[in-house]
């Protein structure tokens, strides 16, 4: 479905500053600088309109969250639902994820979380894969040693591929889970997508990964 064009959306993520970072490349190793506080910080990459990171944020005051959404007309949803909770601990980027290494240093990253990320189906586009080795070599880099991969997807062929591919890269499965809301996680946070399929009855698939 072809996004509505929001031509108020730039003005709208200046005017929100405190929300969204305007210079996130400045930050690349100081990121506990910004927060003013040592606190573990989490990546979102993809986040859409903002529900997870803004609940997530509300029930973790302890975690710093920064949430990646490349799309204007998207990321403006999620500014409006980050100022709703009230929280600040949490960062939006208006950025693409190609490049991590340009935002953020080595190591600097607790927990990274892919939510129902783009499969892109199609052969020819297996490198926009957000799971392709060459973002798996990205997010070696930023996370701690200790760091965690959390994804979640209705998509089944693009959580086995996933699951392919985080094995060939040789890291550690802590959880693979095929049918997610049947298992009843209270701790679970949906997103928008979420609640829509689950609402349908389609399965959610999650996966907790680490770098061995």
């Amino acid at each position: 479905m072809r996004l509505r064009n929001k031509p108020w959306a730039d003005d709208f993520i200046k005017e929100n500053h405190h929300i969204t970072e305007l210079s996130p490349l400045s930050y690349k190793g100081s990121w506990k600088d910004l927060f003013v506080n040592h606190q573990p910080v989490h990546l979102e990459i993809g986040t859409g309109k903002g529900q997870f990171i803004a609940n997530m944020a509300k029930q973790h005051p302890d975690i710093n969250f920064i949430g990646m959404e490349r799309v204007k007309n998207v990321i403006v949803g999620a500014i409006r639902k980050v100022d709703a909770a009230d929280v600040r601990n949490v960062r939006l980027i208006n950025e693409n994820a190609k490049d991590l290494r340009d935002f953020f240093a080595q190591n600097e990253i607790d927990q990274i979380y892919l939510n129902f990320s783009d499969p892109w189906p199609k052969n020819r586009h297996e490198k926009r894969r957000l799971t392709f080795h060459t973002f798996l070599e990205q997010y070696e880099d930023i996370l701690r040693p200790d760091g965690e991969i959390v994804l979640k997807t209705d998509n089944q062929k693009f959580f086995e591929y996933s699951l392919v591919s985080f094995s060939q890269y040789g890291m550690k499965f802590e959880e693979v889970t095929l049918d997610l809301h049947a298992a009843e996680d209270p701790l679970n946070v949906m997103t928008e997508y979420e609640e829509k399929f689950s609402e349908k009855g389609q399965r959610i698939y999650r996966c907790r990964v680490r770098f061995s």
